[in-house]
This record gives C-alpha cells, structure tokens and sequence, in this order.
C-alpha cells in the first residue's frame, strides 16, 4: 500500500542538493525546486531514507518527511488549484 509523502529538504552544497534532488525525484510525481510529493511503500521510504542519510551533512542541511491524511481536505490559497487525482498510479 502506497502512502502520499512530502519530502522537504534545504542543503547547504550544491553538489549535495543536486544528489538529494535526485534522490527524492525518482520517486516524485509533483512537486516543486525543493518540496516534492512522493507516493512511496513502507520499503521505499526505508530505502529512500536510508540513501538521504548517507547523503546529507546532518549538521549542515535540513531534510524532511511528512506523511499526508489521504482523508483530510486540501486547502489552497491565492491562486491556487485543487489537485485533481487520476483514476490510477503508475510508478514504473
């Protein structure tokens, strides 16, 4: 069962950012620079975890993971539109 995660994060080099940015993005379908959105499996977060922490500095970047409520509301502000989920996933 796959679980809606968002992933922040705010890495101090360059070269760092650019493995955490890709890291997090195999397994993003949204999102935006640093804050991607990632349907994951309880193996898949252990595994994306695991990676992220042998890539970053803990004393210098900041990473975070936040599980969503697949039944809370979505609020938005400003200009902002609704996601509109599809009928299926496909993450292959």
């Amino acid at each position: 069962m796959r679980a809606l995660y968002l992933v922040a994060y705010d890495i101090a080099d360059p070269k760092r950012l650019r493995r955490v940015h890709a890291l997090a993005k195999a397994h993003a379908y949204g999102g935006q620079k640093s804050v991607l959105e990632c349907w994951l499996t309880d193996a898949e977060r252990v595994q994306l975890l695991e990676k992220l922490a042998r890539t970053i500095r803990a004393e210098e970047d900041r990473l975070f993971l936040l599980r969503l409520d697949r039944a809370a509301r979505v609020r938005t502000l400003g200009l902002a539109v609704p996601p509109a989920d599809p009928c299926f996933f496909y993450h292959g």
